[in-house]
């Protein structure tokens, strides 16, 4: 590979593996060796790239990638630490301009993953599904998403259990049903097969908590009366602004790229406090807008050199994953603003925990769903916002920093029953020539 394919775009980097012949692919840490290893002699310089990074590569023990035979796009997984258990962590769906790019949102997803499930006190590893949509595809034609999550349904079983798949940006309670037909390593499917369905008034509830702990830590009261402007208005931000404006909110802000989602929640939720507004891509005015809470509820790495500045809030707590564009950088950033940074893995767990589980059993107003966004248990989204805050300021540190710690602490507890039991099937089905197993049937896409 001459040219750099970290440029390409995915759908060109697919057809680029096709005329080297590769179906399947991965890179995995080797600890002994200190690097990265490939399937393929050719895949070499991705290798190395993620082996010399230093910002999203964090030894992440394996990547695994397969073109999808019924519509060419690309589907990977991103196991980023199995100490506590299977990695688990949503499937997106998204379409991401460049190699690059695609990695880097898979392998800080991963990470989010792995310090979202040990903070949450979930027996889980850290992982992430990331299907690359190529450009000018029909990602809404139904046929073509049953075959495609059918494909990355039997990717999925061919891991063995070492990650387990759930609901993300993209991705839906159908989708969902189309990799359980395939895979017994799901989350999130629907109730009529038995499963919790969609989280997103879960994951809503545990930012709103989120929210009341940081108004706490400062002595700034309760919601009631507070600005709040959110960024993005997908299902989980929906549910959101609906939580706030029962909280007695002054005023909710929203933003959002699509005119159909503006009339939906328009039409949703006809409230005087609420303000809409459309946005237009690569637009982050809503950022600057001033409020006493500002909730990044779209994709990450929004907050950076180029927008933090900008920042007339007084405290960040949103639902969108990996909210910094440099953790460790942009964490100080806002600390030395003296703004107050809820890291987005702290709580916006509730996706996770609403489904994580679902093996031993689904029911209403589970109590062992509802201590999470309660004050009693220790693990809970407030009091763990509030240890964190407490600490950081204990410690004159960026709260990212102290969760991050916590997290990393808590992620290297072994399974009590199985310990590294994921490394451990991982490790076999590389010896086993996992790249090089059999070819899955094909389905037929009509043409949309």
């Amino acid at each position: 590979m001459q040219e750099n394919p970290l440029s390409w775009s995915p759908g060109r980097w697919t057809e680029w593996l096709g005329e080297q012949g590769i179906r399947r692919f991965y890179f995995a840490w080797d600890a002994d060796a200190g690097r990265v290893r490939t399937s393929h002699a050719a895949l070499e310089p991705i290798a190395e790239f993620l082996g010399g990074d230093r910002r999203d590569f964090r030894a992440h023990e394996g990547l695994f990638f397969e073109v999808s035979p019924s519509t060419g796009e690309l589907m990977g997984v991103f196991i980023h630490d199995t100490h506590r258990g299977q990695a688990q962590g949503g499937t997106r769906y998204w379409e991401y301009a460049t190699v690059e790019d695609y990695l880097r949102d898979g392998l800080r997803l991963a990470i989010g993953m792995t310090q979202k499930n040990a903070l949450a006190g979930l027996w889980w590893g850290g992982g992430k599904g990331v299907i690359a949509r190529n450009r000018g595809d029909s990602p809404e034609d139904p046929e073509r998403r049953a075959a495609l999550f059918r494909d990355y349904g039997r990717l999925v079983s061919s891991l063995g259990g070492a990650y387990v798949a759930a609901e993300d940006v993209g991705t839906t309670p159908a989708d969902l049903a189309h990799i359980f037909e395939e895979t017994r390593f799901t989350t999130c499917i629907p109730p009529q097969v038995g499963g919790s369905g969609n989280p997103s008034a879960a994951t809503a509830a545990g930012v709103v908590r989120g929210m009341e702990a940081a108004l706490g830590f400062r002595g700034e009261g309760v919601l009631e009366g507070k600005t709040v402007a959110v960024q993005g208005l997908g299902h989980v931000a929906e549910e959101l602004v609906q939580l706030l404006l029962g909280r007695g909110v002054r005023r909710v802000v929203a933003s959002e790229l699509r005119e159909s989602r503006l009339e939906a929640v328009a039409g949703r939720v006809p409230d005087p406090r609420l303000e809409l507004r459309r946005a237009a891509p690569g637009d982050a005015s809503l950022l600057a807008e001033e409020c006493d809470i500002l909730a990044p509820c779209a994709t990450g790495a929004i907050l950076g050199p180029a927008t933090i500045p900008q920042l007339r809030c007084r405290i960040l707590c949103g639902a969108a994953n990996n909210q910094l564009e440099d953790a460790d950088r942009d964490d100080r950033a806002l600390w030395e603003r003296g703004l107050t940074y809820v890291p987005d893995f702290l709580v916006n767990r509730m996706g996770i925990v609403n489904c994580a589980n679902e093996q031993f059993g689904v029911m209403a107003d589970d109590p062992w769903i509802l201590r999470h966004l309660g004050d009693e248990w220790e693990h809970s989204i407030y009091r763990t916002t509030a240890r964190v805050l407490r600490l950081a300021a204990g410690r004159s540190q960026p709260p990212g920093a102290v969760a991050v710690e916590l997290a990393e602490e808590l992620a290297r507890e072994p399974h009590p029953l199985f310990g590294h039991r994921g490394r451990q099937i991982m490790d076999r089905l590389l010896r086993g020539g996992w790249a090089g197993a059999g070819t899955p049937r094909r389905e037929t896409v009509a043409e949309s």
